[in-house]
């Protein structure tokens, strides 16, 4: 009786099985379901501004990242969305938010970026940790963490996410504090907020730490942007470099993202503009 019954319950999921086959999948969204953009600064040595907008339009992409408030009105001229400010100075690189002494300029600076940002109904802005110079990577985090919580209401009321972003210590920023994926998603857990989030930037963690995919699906819930870039030579996402691009925006799409994956490789093709169309066909998923 076990066996039949076991027998008659298989034969049915393998029904079940086939005719779940057999469904018509679900169109894709014309462009894929991730709303692709481009770093402005990576193709001003061909085009200004209206020049990347022009081609971002007929690609099909959707965003322009890493742009200044004055620059919002010509992006959304074009239908583009302005996805990632351009921190104002001192909100730079170097000079981030893991020493108190630099909080009230800092924070002013950030804090103008988000109204700005806010009333262009852009999404993002950036922030960063600054460089260790000799600070404990614990006590860096602490400072980042008390500068994040006295900016996080503001953003919140404004519905401007802030994105601390990640990048790699070992070749292009050296001395940079926020280079791990673990020690930016503990800051994240210190400062709780869904207007506060991380800038996975994919080509900076590839070379501190790879297993890319992994750590997208682990820590995904404190990810808030991501930005591309061929390994190890931040050029095009091609068969000259390291990862699977089509698989990593296969990943992030299935986790449901709704923000933005801005291409941020430098192109050293004869034609800068076939490598974005390239990169946009790769991660049209």
């Amino acid at each position: 009786m076990n066996r039949v019954n076991r027998r008659s319950a298989l034969k049915s999921a393998a029904v079940a099985g086939v005719a779940a086959l057999a469904r018509p999948a679900l169109p894709a969204p014309a462009g894929g379901r991730l709303k692709q953009g481009v770093s402005l600064w990576t193709y001003q040595k061909w085009f200004d501004l209206d020049g990347v907008c022009k081609e971002a339009v007929r690609i099909g992409l959707k965003g322009i990242d890493l742009v200044t408030p004055d620059q919002y009105a010509t992006v959304q001229k074009y239908g583009l969305i302005p996805s990632m400010t351009s921190g104002t100075a001192p909100n730079t690189i170097p000079i981030g938010l893991n020493r108190l002494e630099n909080h009230d300029k800092v924070l002013e600076s950030l804090k103008s970026d988000i109204t700005l940002a806010a009333a262009a109904k852009a999404p993002n802005a950036i922030i960063f940790s600054g460089n260790r110079k000799g600070m404990p990577d614990g006590e860096g985090m602490a400072n980042c963490a008390i500068g994040l919580n006295k900016i996080k209401g503001y953003a919140e009321e404004k519905g401007v996410t802030v994105n601390l972003e990640l990048l790699n210590s070992k070749v292009n920023h050296k001395d940079y504090m926020a280079d791990h994926c673990a020690w930016g998603v503990e800051l994240m857990k210190r400062v709780g907020s869904p207007r506060v989030k991380l800038l996975y930037d994919i080509y900076h963690m590839q070379i501190m730490e790879g297993d890319i995919i992994r750590n997208i699906r682990d820590n995904y819930a404190y990810l808030g942007h991501f930005h591309t870039g061929g390994v190890p030579d931040r050029h095009e996402l091609n068969d000259k470099q390291e990862l699977n691009w089509h698989a990593i925006a296969t990943a992030i799409a299935d986790l449901g993202y709704q923000g933005y994956f801005a291409h941020e490789f430098v192109p050293v093709a004869k034609d800068p503009l076939k490598s974005l169309e390239e990169a946009y066909e790769i991660c049209k998923v």
